[in-house]
């Protein structure tokens, strides 16, 4: 196939911008502390951390404290990084520079959490107010920080389920660890809930709550439904400006989870908000393929799943994205609640705000339906489930899927459902929730009748189909037959949203020009991840790699079958062949010394975990743009010119490029 390059989009005008000095690095690089200062942040850095390696040790017979060691540990690391990367910002008008105090007074809360913690308790987890929490991240082991506000009506011991809510911030290129922390220890809330959590999540910077961050959205939830009596039912996902473009995706990606979805503001979708038509923009088929990851027009309809309350400046040039939400609804037969504040640009409007907050409180008091008629559309089952309704097997990746389903409850019940671009799905029901089905209620797949099976194996049902030869049946797919599957399904940036460890090679490599590129590429993977996606890579040697580490984590491979031990003994496994003779891609073939290839694949040594080869998230050279830019760049695989250096791989070193099939097989066309 012929090359694909890609345009500089560093030369759009983009509606969240940035100064072109800083536009190579997010977070920006401010003002170096002063000697002195940073000695004294350095002393009291080095204490606090003798005390976590001490609590480490300590509470090893003592689990249910050594599970809140991460309270601890997210002061130290927010001003380690600070110090580590140049995080200190100067005041504008005081000239001086910011969270110096905050950092001095987070050790110092870091340094109490651990006395307590020694001492046997943990009094911040039964506080209520602002309060500052942490986890352990199952993508790379960073302890990462979250705020709750938890209302003064709650009391330890309290069970009683609550409302929570996300609140998701805007853009803030200077939000380290040490900004969000000292801001959420004294901060409000923009909808402040009397009997309620509301829960503001990091993000891991500034993507939009994105790959890495909409990780830590779910694993905020998770760690925060752990400690706190949150709803399931009455979880509400709400933000502003970039927060509001999270809203969006997060809100339609996963509307079966919230009660109600409040996004202000915010992008929803690549080509309509940067314009790029207009610009005369061209973009690689595979990255259009994959903005259908992402952009939540694409995904639009969810929201019928749940209740959906936007809001908009009248003035606010991001009016056009919810405008564009709403009429696309419209075409679909839906009226979207669109609240807008007259004569107001990008922020809310008093009187639409307090309308704002009654509509989505009657939403959540209301609770979401687990029951109700389902309308679902996904194009990667990486989003594979809404409420009852569960997406097995797809007929082909990033293409639009649909499942509309009713339950029928006035005389014969079942269930009558229509599918399209579906190859295999679930019912999943619990017989507790008012489920109004039968042992002999059938379910309709695109006109063919088939039993429910479950309702006398316990309290849920899980009932399964195959389409096969375009007609629906019963049945399970084979657990071990190797195909695209949830989490499972690529592209390469997927591999990022689990456990992770970089594999590097010691070995000799195939030639000197490939062994080069890999330690360089795997050296700027590692630094952009912690920049980026604020986390610390976890390295391995090659010969260290444990049967633990191939069942549980991701496996990013660097160098070649001749240097990299993992990768030699799985290479003849891949679909892609790589001596020191050439790369075979199919029919394909490419110079071993002036090519190398890129790909994510099931690993052969454990097809329930990815392997990657060569390759970290692909739009690290774009993230300082837009936050509407941070989509995948690359798809399932690729070969790359080893000669065009990071700046320019992207646009000028892409020499070919595609998916695999749903069988992770070659295909011949890439496309």
């Amino acid at each position: 196939m012929k090359s694909h390059l890609l345009a500089m989009f560093v030369s759009i005008m983009f509606l969240e911008t940035i100064s072109a000095g800083e536009a190579a690095k997010v977070p920006p690089k401010k003002v170096a502390l002063p000697e002195a200062v940073k000695a004294e942040l350095e002393s009291g850095l080095s204490a606090l951390g003798k005390e976590i390696d001490a609590l480490k040790s300590e509470l090893k017979s003592k689990p249910a404290l050594l599970d809140l060691l991460p309270d601890v540990q997210i002061f130290h690391n927010a001003v380690r990084f600070a110090i580590e990367d140049d995080l200190f910002f100067e005041n504008a008008k005081t000239k001086k520079i910011n969270e110096l105090d905050s950092a001095k007074k987070l050790l110092a809360v870091g340094q109490e959490r651990a006395k307590e913690l020694r001492a046997g308790h943990a009094p911040w987890t039964e506080q209520t107010g602002a309060i500052v929490r942490g986890y352990l991240s199952k993508l790379d082991g960073t302890a990462i920080p979250y705020g709750i506000n938890v209302p003064a009506s709650f009391k330890a011991g309290d069970t009683a389920p609550r409302r929570l809510d996300f609140w998701f911030v805007g853009r803030d290129e200077n939000l380290s660890e040490l900004k969000f922390i000292g801001g959420r220890l004294a901060g409000n809330s923009e909808f402040p809930l009397e009997n309620g959590f509301v829960l503001h999540v990091y993000g891991r910077h500034c993507n939009a709550y994105k790959f890495a961050g909409e990780m830590d959205v779910l694993e905020s939830l998770e760690h925060a439904s752990k400690h706190y009596p949150v709803d399931a039912n009455r979880i509400c996902v709400r933000g502003f400006s970039m927060g509001g473009a999270a809203t969006w995706h997060i809100g339609s990606h996963f509307a079966g989870r919230w009660a109600a979805v409040n996004p202000g503001a915010g992008f929803v979708d690549v080509k309509n908000y940067q314009g790029l038509e207009k610009k005369g923009v061209k973009t690689p088929w595979y990255e259009e393929k994959l903005w259908h990851w992402y952009d939540s027009l694409d995904y639009v309809i969810n929201l019928t799943d749940t209740t959906l309350v936007a809001y908009s400046g009248g003035d606010d040039p991001q009016k056009a994205a919810a405008d564009l939400m709403e009429k696309t609804l419209a075409a679909q037969g839906v009226i979207m609640t669109h609240v807008i504040g007259p004569k107001t640009g990008h922020k809310y409007e008093a009187k639409a705000k307090i309308e704002v907050a009654k509509l989505v409180d009657a939403a959540v008091a209301k609770g979401r339906d687990t029951l109700q008629d389902i309308r679902f559309t996904t194009f990667t089952l990486k989003y594979d489930t809404m409420k009852w309704v569960q997406i097995d097997a797809l007929e082909k990746h990033w293409e639009r899927a649909t499942v509309d389903a009713k339950i029928l409850r006035v005389g014969t019940t079942g269930i009558v459902m229509t599918t399209s671009n579906v190859a295999a799905l679930s019912i999943l029901l619990s017989a507790e929730s008012g489920c109004p089905l039968k042992p002999e209620s059938t379910v309709t797949i695109d006109g063919v009748s088939l039993p429910i099976h479950g309702f006398n194996s316990g309290p849920n049902v899980a009932s399964s189909y195959i389409k096969t030869n375009g007609t629906w049946a019963l049945g399970d797919l084979n657990s071990s037959e190797l195909r695209k599957r949830h989490n499972l399904q690529g592209p390469i940036d997927d591999a990022f949203m689990d456990s992770f460890i970089m594999v590097q090679s010691t070995g000799a490599a195939l030639n000197e020009k490939v062994g080069a590129w890999a330690k360089a590429e795997m050296n700027y993977a590692t630094k952009e991840w912690r920049r980026q996606l604020r986390g610390e890579v976890r390295i391995k040697n090659d010969t260290d790699i444990s049967d633990a580490d191939i069942a549980a984590s991701t496996l990013i491979l660097w160098g070649d079958p001749s240097s990299n031990k993992v990768l030699a003994k799985i290479a003849d496994k891949l679909p892609i062949k790589w001596t020191a003779q050439g790369i075979e891609v199919g029919a394909k073939k490419y110079p071993a010394d002036q090519t190398v290839p890129v790909l994510i694949y099931p690993n052969p040594l454990n097809p329930k975990k990815y392997i990657v080869i060569n390759s970290g998230f692909t739009f690290a050279e774009f993230a300082s743009a837009s936050n509407s830019q941070q989509t995948p760049k690359l798809p399932d695989w690729a070969v790359l010119d080893m000669s065009v250096p990071v700046a320019k791989r992207l646009t000028e070193g892409v020499k070919d490029a595609g998916f695999f099939g749903e069988k992770w097989e070659l295909l011949n066309d890439s496309k």
